[in-house]
């Protein structure tokens, strides 16, 4: 009963914790939009990520724990299948935007006289219909869940569980082998081009360094341009999803082929599904130093207003 509740209130402590940097994130990135003269599509790529992360940790980390907590019976049938739909579409839009995320990134970091320059987007809001088209595939892939998910609520004996508060019933073996393909091609075509993103970026990245160090030895002083640095940070994010996102399909692949009901197992998967919209934010909080930015910002509003209010 003690493992039970320590195991609800870590994956509640997740959950806030998650919801609060992802907040925190888009607030930052939001300001800067709005404020700043340039509107970069970086940030309006990671405003969307973090959203759809904050819907990610809701819909996925928030029912178990109440559930747990005693209110089993808190979402109804309709409420079930709108809970679990999000889901899968939340995560289905984190692989598809960090795919566009590292695409776009190695895109604006690649030489003038690279052909890959033509495709840059010359404003932010050529980014929307990507937004549009994640949003339309992620939502048919996961249409079937609508007539799938049921509630444990209902008052029936096989529907009962005690770790879940929505149960999935598949009515039909030929939706199955029609929407699992679709899944597993949405990942891979979206994973590979992050993939080859990724290497480009490293590629560039090295170069970059030869060139720092050559300048270093002929007593130069060269800055890295912000567009670098963050591609690093880019690059460090994609690390960490591809690190929860295959540690997750390992363990779910291990469960669905175990015979054996194993409950730690099954809590580090539920760990890991939660894993990148959770810890993601951290990774942009200290690499682009948002939060202590916003601090100095905040203080430095407040101080001039002190200071006009003392001169008065």
């Amino acid at each position: 009963m003690l493992w039970k509740f320590i195991k609800q209130i870590v994956f509640l402590f997740m959950t806030v914790f998650g919801t609060l940097g992802n907040i925190s994130v888009s607030v930052n990135y939001m300001r800067t939009w709005c404020g700043g003269p340039e509107k970069k599509p970086i940030d309006l790529i990671l405003i969307h990520l973090t959203f759809t992360n904050i819907i990610m940790l809701l819909a996925k980390g928030l029912p178990k724990p109440m559930a747990a907590f005693g209110l089993r019976n808190f979402l109804d049938d309709i409420g079930c299948k709108i809970i679990v739909y999000l889901e899968r579409v939340a995560r289905g839009l984190s692989i598809c935007t960090s795919s566009l995320l590292t695409v776009v990134q190695a895109i604006i970091i690649s030489p003038r006289s690279s052909g890959w320059r033509r495709l840059r987007p010359q404003s932010a809001w050529h980014i929307l219909p990507f937004f549009l088209f994640f949003w339309i595939l992620n939502a048919l892939i996961s249409v079937n869940l609508i007539d799938s998910i049921t509630s444990t609520s209902l008052n029936i004996s096989q529907f009962k569980s005690e770790n879940n508060y929505c149960y999935f019933m598949q009515k039909s073996q030929k939706t199955k082998w029609i929407i699992l393909p679709l899944m597993v091609l949405r990942d891979a075509v979206f994973q590979g081009a992050m993939g080859g993103a990724s290497g480009y970026m490293v590629l560039l990245l090295h170069k970059h360094h030869q060139h720092v160090l050559y300048l270093q030895n002929s007593k130069l002083l060269y800055r890295t341009p912000p567009e670098l640095r963050a591609a690093q940070s880019v690059l460090l994010l994609m690390l960490c999803f591809v690190f929860f996102y295959w540690a997750d399909c390992a363990f779910s692949l291990f469960l669905s082929l175990s015979s054996v009901d194993n409950s730690l197992m099954v809590n580090i998967q539920k760990f890991l599904a939660l894993g990148y919209a959770t810890f993601s934010p951290i990774v942009l909080i200290h690499r682009e130093r948002l939060l202590p930015d916003c601090w100095h910002a905040q203080w430095e509003k407040l101080r001039k207003c002190l200071l006009y209010f003392s001169i008065r």
